[in-house]
């Protein structure tokens, strides 16, 4: 007879003595040792022994095919009681906490009078344990008839018990068998519970809320202990009064009390998780609870102390949702502060938080324009930030404010002529130029726009011709070389202090500012021209040819007027002249070019048409732009405040005759089980089951022995699969497996175990799958079992499961600032061309739209009128936080085809190339 696994202990001639060997021999037995082996371990002093033990029948069979234990089990009982009564705490305890896990009354009925003989114990591991043990045999379908008196028994040991966890054992048992006994228990002692520890104050809290679910009229004598409770020294305990008093009233007063509770902890605690969980609260508290959470905004301002920037960005997200015009100017001082720290070195990501607190203020600015003016000169101090995203969300808000808020035209323009020098980024320099453009229309603002380009541009020419021969002859002789020489002047300070300037050679143009005689003010836009990038050169020719316009019509003089034409048109042949240059590595593109020239011919030939377009519809443009964003806004925020909860058409829920208000947070914790089944597909109802059908994939072929189909439940971060394995032959199938392997961030959580199928039967196996990242993932495998007739195992290939990414992706909505800034750092692209029956350009990108899941962030306003080609921005966000963005450019050929581009853009490439394939296979049309 072979050895059991039990042998390997009692035979000491194997060498396999110890906790490891008898492990590893427990985990590789399958099979209960029904031939006598247990009975070499039974006798083992070791307390990894007994503990291996003890979990080894956890596991085992120990009822026959009928339900009857198995007579083994009977040397297994005696070995119990005996442990319950051994001399070692430690094999007590954890034979105690055994009994916790059995479901035999046959096993448990003759261990009883043990199990109570150690709720008196003098050591509290095992008094805790008992008692636990004592609620699993109460609640047992026969437990009553056991343990008659147990809940008396248990209220006697809850009164003299001192030790912290048992006595919430006891109470708990209370809570759980007798809740009639454990309410008047509670209700006795109501003056101490203060006193009790955290754990049994816990429990309190868990029979308060199951109370107030079956008697809701109580309620008021459940709150007053909730309330007592807040003072409590466990944040634990405190934390969860907060959620109990609001899940139980709506009452203000209660209200108030949690939210202080929530914002005392928000304070008190350094955990960054707790942190955020406990703003989640708040934020919810917010949206039900508003004209309270408003009094308390300035307490929630006071987690920006934290230096996590997570904590920080929800923070301000629920500040913004609660300002008043009450409140605005207290918010906004606070922001301001907050802006003037981040100057100083002391806080990491100073750049990043900046620009959070100056999306924050453009916000309160745009809904409250009297606070614009307090805080528009304090930002404008940014706009040579050297976080560039942080000094393009300053220009942007300062164009918004100086069209919204025409009393602040003046110092702003003012203010931003005096600071333009010191814009190092070229984004921001282009939006800035188009504000002087735009805004400056006084004759000496005018001037002043003109005066400050000029300065900034420094002399003319921009390079000389010695420097080009220069620069000619060194690409001929090496034209792999990368630097360049610019000339460039520097300040030299002579005997009386006074500056000169000197003319000095500079390897490279990117390090070749600019200064002027008698200033000390260098040359932001010929450092950014002589890097090459000319479209901020054909800003500036914009700019410089509408200030020329203007001052047409406010310079009385002709003279100062072509005075200033000419000039004018000396730089713009300048900036033609350096950008057909070989001085720079690469030479102005066609777009900035053609633009460029325009000027010009505008300048030398204006007419009243051109006149108008110049100098009014470009503003008129923009103004169309605030308004539609506005208007947007308004629309968003309406459709959230009439967000439907239950349709026309759902089933009548009872539960809204209780309360005016439907269903309370008790109620609907009432409904998670039914919710867990719904989203695990145990409960469905008839559009579920269609649904069901509808997805149930086919895996094997119905010639195959084994036919097996798979249900596919998509979740956020896990895919099950039901497969159903049916044997269609007249043979037992033993050791059938299903194997199962993944292709992409997919990963097979456990291998399912293997099976026997009886002929003509079937078996419901599932499997669980977990998802890393947002991409298209393939499952393959097969089927292996074998025959009492073939000696090899027979392998069933399976179909392959094809995960779908457009489960994992959802519409999102981003500014157009963000959408650019992720376009240009986002490094994987996929370029897919178009190719479809579509002929309309809006079709089309509808039919993408619908195919992507994505939302479109072009307005429709821009999608309007017909001109035969079509552009427009798509933007999507995955379950795992990853962003998708798309740019679709479509043309309608003379044939009336569509040609174009869609291109893809993502962090991660799995997004890039699933989109793609995706709008490849959908994008002809149809389905």
């Amino acid at each position: 007879m072979l050895a059991g696994p039990f042998d390997l202990i009692g035979a000491p001639q194997k060498g396999t003595h110890g906790p490891q060997a008898v492990e590893a021999n427990i985990r590789s037995s399958r099979k209960l040792a029904r031939n006598g082996e247990v009975l070499y371990v039974l006798p083992s002093e070791d307390h990894t022994v007994q503990k291996l033990l003890l979990l080894y029948l956890e596991i085992i069979e120990k009822t026959d095919t009928k339900g009857r234990v198995l007579p083994e089990m009977i040397l297994i009982c005696q070995n119990l009681r005996n442990n319950l009564q051994h001399p070692n705490e430690y094999i007590r305890g954890v034979t105690l906490r055994f009994l916790c896990r059995l479901n035999e009354t046959e096993i448990i009925e003759p261990l009883i009078p043990s199990v109570l003989q150690n709720l008196e114990h003098r050591h509290p591991f095992i008094r805790r344990n008992a008692i636990l043990a004592v609620m699993t045999i109460y609640k047992l379908p026969q437990g009553e008839q056991l343990l008659v008196d147990a809940p008396d028994m248990i209220e006697k040991v809850l009164s003299t018990e001192q030790d912290p966890s048992a006595k919430r054992n006891a109470f708990l048992m209370l809570f759980t068998c007798a809740q009639d006994q454990a309410i008047n228990y509670l209700l006795t002692h109501v003056d101490r519970v203060s006193e009790w520890g955290e754990l049994l104050q816990m429990v309190v809290l868990e029979l308060i809320r199951k109370v107030c679910r079956t008697n809701r009229a109580e309620k008021g004598k459940y709150i007053k202990i909730i309330i007592s409770l807040l003072n409590a020294p466990s944040t634990a305990v405190i934390y969860e009064c907060a959620s109990t008093l609001v899940s139980l009233s709506s009452a203000p007063t209660a209200i108030r009390a949690a939210a202080n509770t929530y914002c005392q902890l928000l304070l008190s605690q350094s955990d960054n998780n707790v942190k955020l969980i406990v703003l989640d609260r708040l934020n919810e508290l917010k949206s039900s609870h508003r004209e309270i959470m408003v009094d308390l905004i300035m307490d929630v301002l006071r987690a920006l102390s934290s230096p996590n920037l997570d904590i920080r960005r929800k923070t301000l997200d629920i500040v913004l949702e609660l300002i008043t015009p009450r409140n605005i100017n207290e918010v906004v001082l606070m922001l301001k502060k907050e802006v003037m720290k981040t100057q100083s070195g002391e806080l990491e990501k100073n750049g990043e938080y900046r620009q959070m607190l100056i999306q924050a203020i453009h916000s309160c600015a745009i809904k409250f324009p009297e606070v614009a003016s307090t805080v528009v000169h304090l930002l404008m101090d940014f706009l040579g930030d050297s976080n560039v995203a942080s000094a393009i969300d300053v220009v942007v808000f300062v164009r918004e404010i100086i069209e919204t808020n025409p009393k602040l035209r003046v110092s702003i323009i003012t203010r931003l002529l005096d600071t333009f020098y010191q814009i190092r980024a070229a984004r921001v320099c282009s939006c800035a130029l188009w504000i002087i453009g735009e805004y400056c229309l006084s004759l000496s603002e005018v001037e002043s726009g003109i005066a400050t380009i000029k300065q900034c541009l420094g002399e003319l020419p921009f390079y000389s011709v010695s420097e080009e021969g220069e620069a000619t002859d060194a690409s001929k002789k090496t034209p792999q070389a990368n630097s360049i020489t610019v000339s460039s002047r520097r300040p030299a300070i002579l005997a009386d202090g006074t500056y000169a300037t000197q003319s000095a050679a500079s390897e490279t143009a990117f390090s070749a500012p600019t200064v002027f005689q008698g200033s000390l003010a260098s040359g932001n836009l010929r450092s950014l021209l002589l890097t090459g990038d000319f479209f901020l050169g054909a800003v500036v020719a914009c700019t410089l040819t509408k200030l020329i316009l203007r001052l047409q019509e406010v310079q009385p003089s002709k003279v100062e007027v072509n005075k200033a034409t000419t000039q004018a048109l000396l730089i713009i042949v300048s900036m033609l002249q350096l950008g057909q240059s070989p001085v720079l590595p690469h030479p102005i593109d066609n777009d900035s070019y053609d633009r460029i020239v325009l000027c010009i011919r505008l300048l030398c030939n204006t007419g009243d048409d051109l006149r108008k377009i110049w100098l009014q519809s470009c503003r008129q443009s923009f103004v169309k732009m605030l308004s539609e964003k506005q208007l947007r806004e308004t629309e968003e925020l309406k459709a959230k405040a009439q967000v439907s909860h239950a349709q026309p058409d759902d089933l009548i829920d009872f539960y809204h005759l209780k309360s005016r208000k439907g269903m309370s947070q008790l109620e609907l914790e009432d409904e998670v089980q039914d919710d867990l089944k719904r989203a695990t597909g145990e409960f469905v109802n008839d559009t579920d089951d269609a649904n069901k059908l509808n997805r149930i994939l086919q895996l094997t072929g119905f010639s195959d022995p084994v036919y097996a189909e798979a249900y596919v439940t998509v979740h956020h971060y896990d895919i099950v699969l039901d497969i159903t394995v049916i044997n269609r032959t007249k043979e037992t199938l033993q050791n059938l497996c299903l194997e199962l392997a993944t292709m992409g961030d997919l990963k097979l959580v456990e291998r399912p175990q293997n099976y026997t199928l009886a002929p003509e039967s079937s078996k419901q196996i599932k499997a669980n799958i977990k998802v890393s990242s947002t991409e298209t993932g393939v499952i393959f495998g097969n089927i292996v079992y074998e025959t009492s007739n073939v000696l090899e195992r027979t392998v069933v290939v399976l179909n392959d499961i094809h995960i779908d990414i457009m489960d994992y992706i959802s519409p999102a909505v981003c500014t157009d600032a963000a959408f650019r800034s992720m376009w240009a750092e986002f490094e994987w692209e996929n370029k897919v061309a178009v190719n479809t029956v579509i002929q309309d350009e809006k079709e089309f990108l509808e039919h993408i739209i619908k195919s992507t899941n994505m939302k479109c962030l072009t307005p429709v306003s821009a999608l309007d009128d017909e001109c035969g080609f079509l552009a427009a921005n798509l933007y999507a966000k995955g379950v795992f936080g990853e962003d998708a963005l798309v740019n679709l450019s479509v043309e309608k050929q003379a044939d009336g085809k569509l040609s174009g581009y869609v291109r893809i853009r993502s962090k991660t490439q799995g997004i890039a190339l699933s989109l793609g394939d995706k709008i490849t296979l959908k994008q002809k049309g149809g389905n």
